[in-house]
């Protein structure tokens, strides 16, 4: 169940854009909206299970790279405020898909924007879940990548294609930010992974 609401946005995504053709505008405007609101659904399991039953869940996938210290693994790690949060995004987006099925509906490539959509969802997603640092650190890229895309849609207009590239360029600024205090961050707990930040952070406040 906490895969498939990671997953859903970035098979909705993959979808859209490379079958869009053959499933037509409507079909990707279902199939995006469909999507998303089965990632609310699953989020409402997952908030009863880990805040109402008081149930925590920690997947880990893979291993990413291991550097003497410096051990990255690929997880995710479900608590009650990251519970939250995945009801906030997916409920929001949810909102929005709905909204622009039907804002979008004299536009040719709906189903593109629909697609893209579900990309900025889906990390979204991965950043208010991730287990470790550097995880939600390409969350939030992915971020930048799908404002990107969805701010330039419009591409044949100057206007947008400017905006996108000014909002690119200052998620460069914010990238730089955060990759600073993740350093810090390792060099303070000599890791990255939320459990043993928290589990330091008192002792190392005192």
């Amino acid at each position: 169940m906490y895969l498939s609401i990671i997953a859903l946005p970035f098979l909705s995504f993959i979808t859209t854009n490379l079958f869009g053709r053959f499933i037509g505008i409507y079909g990707s405007c279902i199939l995006a909206t469909t999507a998303i609101l089965s990632c609310f659904i699953l989020s409402l399991y997952a908030f009863f299970e880990v805040v109402i039953s008081a149930s925590p869940c920690l997947i880990t996938l893979c291993n990413w790279f291991s550097i003497e210290l410096f051990v990255v693994t690929w997880g995710l790690y479900f608590d009650p405020l990251a519970s939250i949060m995945l009801l906030v995004v997916s409920g929001v987006s949810s909102l929005v898909h709905v909204y622009s099925t039907e804002y979008l509906s004299t536009d040719p490539h709906q189903g593109r924007f629909m697609g893209y959509l579900s990309l900025f969802t889906g990390f979204m997603l991965v950043l208010v879940s991730a287990d470790n640092l550097l995880v939600m650190f390409f969350g939030w890229e992915g971020i930048g990548l799908a404002s990107f895309l969805l701010i330039g849609f419009w591409y044949t207009r100057i206007q947008a294609s400017k905006s996108a590239i000014k909002a690119m360029i200052v998620n460069r600024v914010g990238d730089l930010g955060l990759a600073l205090g993740i350093s810090l961050i390792f060099l303070t707990f000599k890791s990255i992974d939320y459990l043993v930040i928290f589990g330091l952070a008192p002792k190392v406040i005192n």
